[in-house]
């Protein structure tokens, strides 16, 4: 039987009716009533697992965060191809929308969380780590290592709560070593533009009561059994992705090669206002999108669509983020 356009919406309308209704309903036999409900008016806490070989990871959403878009997010391209873009995925062009979504990685032997969101440090629409953990059947105190990426305040700043108490108490913490150099020197925060000086104080406030017992690893270095630090510099000094490998099968944490690859996995070239060596930068995210689309590694993005994880395909000057399926 072929369908026209015209017969489709029509039977559709039919049932929405109540035209195609079962028989009883149209023999008379009253339909139980509906109770009126309030409209709930936001998002449950959002996780998401999946396996790396005998690696459990959960993806939690620590929420969004809203910006003008303006002619600086993007220093090399005209705000009219940047807005063409984010139309053509029918996503608002006066504005961006950035979401957080940070790690839970159980090894089986420890419960390591890479990044933390930022807690009761953020706003309305983000904060949602401890919901998260919440859901997944975890307790802050279970938390074992607390896996820093780089210093930016949403990757770090839920690692303290906002009346200084520590939120993992129980958690070593643990960070890139150049990503220390830079954040703690205080030579390097007083020379600091003005623009910088609040990011530096808020790393002083998480890290700083606490030195003495903050770990810091070398890229390369497997930080904890399966988890293995990968050079991923540009976007900040010390910024890196973790390799989460067990047996065979291994995936990306990649945080922020890329703001959003809606943006810049499609236009790898293109310079965010965020990153501190746009050059550097960009030569990362080629190399490693590059790499994860060369041999199909699954990557986890921090800024991408929840619960942001996927593959990487090559598509003309750029490339593709695919969504993992979910399962």
């Amino acid at each position: 039987m072929r369908f026209s356009r015209r017969s489709f919406l029509s039977s559709t309308t039919a049932v929405g009716t109540g035209l195609l209704a079962a028989p009883a309903i149209l023999t008379g036999v009253a339909a139980p009533a509906l109770a009126k409900a309030p409209l709930a008016g936001a998002q449950g806490a959002s996780i998401y697992r999946f396996k790396v070989g005998d690696i459990e990871v959960t993806a939690i959403h620590d929420g969004e965060g809203a910006r003008p878009l303006d002619a600086g997010f993007v220093r090399n391209a005209p705000l009219e191809e940047v807005q063409k873009v984010l139309a053509n995925n029918y996503l608002p062009t006066d504005k961006l929308t950035i979401t957080f979504t940070a790690l839970l990685v159980n090894t089986g032997s420890k419960l390591v969380l890479i990044d933390t969101g930022f807690n009761d440090n953020g706003g309305p629409t983000n904060g949602k780590i401890a919901a998260g953990l919440k859901a997944a059947g975890v307790e802050p105190g279970q938390i074992d290592v607390v896996l820093l990426s780089h210093f930016h305040g949403d990757h770090l700043q839920g690692a303290r709560a906002k009346d200084g108490k520590l939120v993992y108490p129980n958690a070593e913490i643990m960070v890139p070593a150049p990503e220390w150099d830079f954040w703690m020197d205080d030579a390097k925060m007083a020379a600091a533009p003005d623009g910088m000086k609040g990011a530096f104080a808020g790393v002083h406030r998480v890290l700083k009561p606490n030195a003495a017992d903050v770990k810091r690893f070398k890229w390369g270095d497997e930080v904890v059994t399966g988890i293995t630090a990968v050079e991923a510099s540009g976007h900040t000094p010390g910024h890196t992705a973790f390799v989460i490998a067990s047996g065979s099968a291994k995936m990306m944490y990649v945080a922020d090669i890329t703001n959003t690859p809606v943006l810049f996995a499609a236009n790898p070239e293109w310079k965010v206002i965020f990153d501190q060596d746009p050059d550097k930068a960009i030569a990362t995210r080629k190399r490693i999108l590059d790499m994860a689309a060369t041999d199909k590694i699954r990557l986890s993005f921090y800024h991408a669509s929840f619960p942001a994880t996927g593959f990487i395909a090559k598509e003309g000057a750029g490339y593709r983020f695919i969504p993992a399926q979910w399962s």
